[in-house]
């Protein structure tokens, strides 16, 4: 087997899938109550937030309704303003300032789990009651003891820990679609009679 194949099995192996599993079990009823999902990285990190935020948008495998998710970073305009008014470590920062509201949530792609605009945003994520998720390379990091909850891909391949990011991003989706045709198929408690 070629040798970068061997890595991303044995990354794959060793990733807590299950964890992120959970998160989209957190995630489906607070998207389906109107919460906001945000994802944000750098570089190909930025894609895969992207990656993510277009199949909760559009769909992923099955139809449902669209659910609002925003990948921080398409917002160009936005970014390189802030990047040149207040310095690139807050263009996600700030924008959280003006979308974000408590209980929404905010998903972080970092392979060195260390990238200072990364590590504003789940600082002031934070401060905004906002639950904070990270997957990120082998730590220990920043993002990890900043998040709620980290996945960490044990790869010291930059290539290999992003290839396991976008599987895990792929599990997320497929986990809020099952969750979310499971409370649709859960039929509504009946009302109370009123007394005469």
């Amino acid at each position: 087997m070629h040798t970068h194949l061997r890595a991303l099995g044995e990354a794959l192996h060793g990733t807590d899938v299950a964890r992120v599993e959970r998160w989209s079990r957190t995630a489906a009823p607070a998207l389906a109550s109107g919460r906001r999902l945000f994802a944000c990285g750098n570089g190909g990190s930025a894609a895969e937030a992207q990656h993510l935020t277009v199949e909760l948008t559009g769909r992923f495998e099955t139809e449902r309704s669209p659910l609002s998710a925003l990948a921080l970073h398409a917002e160009s305009s936005s970014m390189t303003a802030i990047a040149n008014d207040y310095g690139y470590q807050q263009v996600y920062a700030r924008q959280l300032r003006a979308h974000a509201s408590h209980g929404d949530l905010l998903v972080c792609m970092s392979t060195s789990g260390n990238s200072e605009n990364v590590v504003e945003a789940v600082k002031t994520a934070r401060e905004l009651g906002v639950l904070t998720w990270s997957l990120t390379g082998p730590g220990p990091c920043a993002l990890e003891a900043l998040s709620d909850d980290t996945v960490a891909v044990p790869a010291c391949s930059t290539s290999t820990v992003q290839e396991v990011h976008l599987a895990l991003v792929h599990v997320f989706c497929a986990e809020v679609d099952r969750s979310l045709e499971r409370r649709r198929r859960v039929p509504s408690a009946p009302e109370p009679r009123g007394t005469t």
